[in-house]
């Protein structure tokens, strides 16, 4: 069935780029994400990284790409309202599935998730998108994603690897680098929430986010999945994005629209076509 947002979240969405939705999921639909995430957890993609150090004394895992053979994956992206949540964010007549992507920070975890845009890792271009951030376990204001209001307007940023802050996308100097965040926290807008298993962030994917290690004895397993708007097309690029889609230059050319089985339209539905 059809689920209207409030109309004030749509706001906060395109004013902020990023806005807290409570008790978004039911019972049933959290027990489906939590058996994706272990059984993704169990069965590692060749995709998979782990992306905090050796002497870290926790883990942060994750994983991408998997709805195509991850079942429980695949019904709760494709049975619950995510898709249509996302048209109404992002002021589009249609949600296009782009990837989903765990991520999984074990107790004791010291990695942070470095300040970042998440666009300029990929290979699209255009501004109607939305990213969901969907947390299993309860969430400390202190472990929780971090964004900044407004950041979604632009300009794009350097994107850096996480652990050693190397340019690999774009050549060196081609775009600003991010400004020290962390030094001056009390000089950006910066929006976070502690999130309980049923809430989600949804936030646009040039939107500026962080988030800090883990605070407790408790894991930290989330599962986001993104979506496209009616504006976006293919933006190949000359380097390997995150995530990979190989062979896909061969298929769309560079500013075809989105149209490709790994990429399917899952809003609106053929029953409300």
């Amino acid at each position: 069935m059809p689920f209207n947002l409030n109309p004030l979240d749509i706001n906060h969405f395109q004013r902020d780029g990023a806005v807290v939705l409570r008790n978004l999921f039911s019972l049933q639909e959290l027990q489906l994400l939590t058996a994706g995430i272990d059984e993704n957890l169990e069965n590692l993609s060749p995709r998979a990284k782990i992306a905090s150090s050796t002497d870290d004394p926790g883990c942060f895992l994750e994983d991408f790409c998997n709805w195509q053979h991850n079942t429980h994956y695949r019904r709760f992206i494709f049975e619950s309202n995510l898709a249509h949540i996302a048209a109404q964010l992002m002021q589009s007549t249609s949600a296009r599935l782009y990837h989903d992507h765990m991520l999984t920070k074990e107790p004791g975890t010291r990695q942070r998730t470095p300040w970042h845009q998440d666009q300029p890792y990929y290979n699209i271009a255009g501004q109607q998108n939305a990213s969901f951030w969907i947390p299993v376990d309860p969430v400390s204001r202190a472990s929780s994603l971090e964004l900044i209001a407004g950041s979604h307007r632009g300009p794009w940023l350097m994107p850096r690897t996480f652990q050693n802050a190397q340019a690999q996308w774009f050549p060196e100097g081609s775009l600003a680098d991010l400004p020290e965040i962390d030094a001056h926290r009390d000089d950006f807008p910066i929006l976070g929430w502690a999130l309980e298993p049923g809430d989600a962030v949804c936030f646009h994917m040039l939107t500026l986010h962080a988030a800090a290690g883990i605070d407790s004895e408790r894991r930290r397993r989330v599962f986001s999945v993104r979506f496209l708007g009616d504006d976006i097309t293919h933006a190949p690029r000359r380097w390997v994005t995150s995530p990979e889609f190989p062979g896909l230059s061969n298929e769309l050319a560079s500013g075809a629209p989105m149209n490709h089985p790994l990429f399917p339209i899952l809003w609106p539905t053929k029953g409300q076509n």
